[in-house]
């Protein structure tokens, strides 16, 4: 296979070529190099990107993550990959362990068929939080970090956890970070620490952000919070992408302060590409309207009910650079999570996880593992 005439996005930047590909990638080349295979696919001088990695997602489709139902993870991993995201981290909800353990044996017995992305790993968001910063999760189930609890559901997930978010101050953090760090990427979230117990955190393990600015405390000049020490210590920072959540003041200064470690997020819901009304979430509602979710009955914003690459559309739109929006939604996720050598980039040997877009960012094709979705 060969698309020919198309922007190929490589090493941060988009460039003029052609590509050569079957399962995976077996060449990349300038467009004036050896006529073109006669039936390559033109890409109409559109853009070449690698397929999106969303990296927090809880559901779309009607179905959720945490809702352990094989037809409902299909569902979602078919409405991610016709939106050009061929990989994703289906995250889980603050549950009880039983509820979890069923979630991740779900997702570890997925098994991928043609039309549906692929599943990086795990996301367990929670159920180690601060109740004060608890947001659409459900306070009940909140507990203190239990490494035992999160072997148990790594043993049930068969390791596929590649990602957990923890609150630091909360009781056993420290001790929690230290030990799981050297496992799987532990992100901090759901929040109220100050700078120096952020410090700490990154100092024990701690490489991650989940969802900036939403569930922790906010970036002040005289309590710079954990905002600031995340940038300090070199961390990934997730940002929703649906410029609702974060404004696009917000996000370029995100973008300023964090450059390659910038992660687009969807934290998309069960909502996403359904109708307006009400939804389950962790055992809570959430009511939509107008494409916005929120608690029922509260002026507490959910997560969102956009897909990464509308997420990703958004970010260009305020004022980020088109190559570090990319970059943002495929190379650093994979990074974050440890699986740069298998996904989110665009060179010989790698899996051919592509999408086709036109000048508008419209997807025109997708391709995982070589195949057309």
């Amino acid at each position: 296979m060969q698309i020919r005439n198309v922007q190929i996005f490589r090493e941060g930047h988009f460039a003029p070529g052609r590509i050569e590909f079957k399962e995976k990638i077996s060449g990349i080349f300038p467009e004036d190099e050896s006529p073109a295979d006669g039936s390559a696919i033109d890409g109409k001088g559109g853009y070449l990107i690698p397929g999106l990695i969303d990296v927090h997602t809880h559901g779309a489709s009607g179905a959720d993550a945490s809702d352990g139902d094989a037809e409902g993870l299909v569902r979602m991993a078919r409405h991610y990959a016709a939106q050009g995201v061929t990989s994703f981290c289906p995250t889980t909800m603050t549950l009880p362990e039983e509820r979890l353990a069923k979630a991740v044996r779900c997702i570890r017995d997925f098994s991928r068929s043609k039309g549906c992305a692929k599943i990086a790993g795990i996301h367990l968001e929670g159920p180690f939080l601060n109740r004060d910063k608890c947001g659409a999760q459900n306070p009940d189930y909140i507990r203190k970090p239990d490494v035992e609890m999160y072997r148990r559901l790594q043993q049930e997930s068969g390791g596929l956890v590649r990602l957990i978010t923890v609150a630091p101050e909360t009781e056993g953090a420290a001790e929690f970070i230290r030990d799981v760090a050297k496992e799987c990427t532990v992100s901090l979230g759901h929040t109220a620490a100050d700078y120096d117990t952020a410090m700490r955190a990154f100092d024990a393990g701690a490489t991650h952000v989940t969802h900036l600015f939403n569930a922790m405390t906010p970036l002040s000049h005289r309590a710079p919070g954990i905002i600031a020490a995340a940038s300090d210590a070199g961390a990934y920072a997730e940002l929703i992408c649906d410029t609702l959540h974060v404004f696009p003041p917000m996000m370029r200064l995100v973008h300023r302060l964090f450059d390659k470690k910038l992660v687009l997020i969807s934290d998309s819901l069960r909502c996403a590409g359904m109708p307006d009304g009400e939804y389950e979430l962790g055992g809570q509602l959430v009511t939509m309207r107008d494409g916005r979710a929120f608690v029922k009955g509260t002026d507490t914003i959910a997560g969102s009910s956009i897909h990464l690459m509308e997420g990703l559309r958004r970010t260009a739109a305020s004022g980020i650079p088109l190559e570090d929006a990319v970059y943002a939604a495929t190379e650093a996720p994979a990074r974050s999570i440890g699986m740069e050598d298998r996904i989110g980039r665009i060179a010989p040997g790698l899996p051919a996880d592509l999408v086709l877009l036109d000048r508008n960012l419209t997807v025109q094709a997708v391709f995982i593992d070589g195949v057309r979705q």
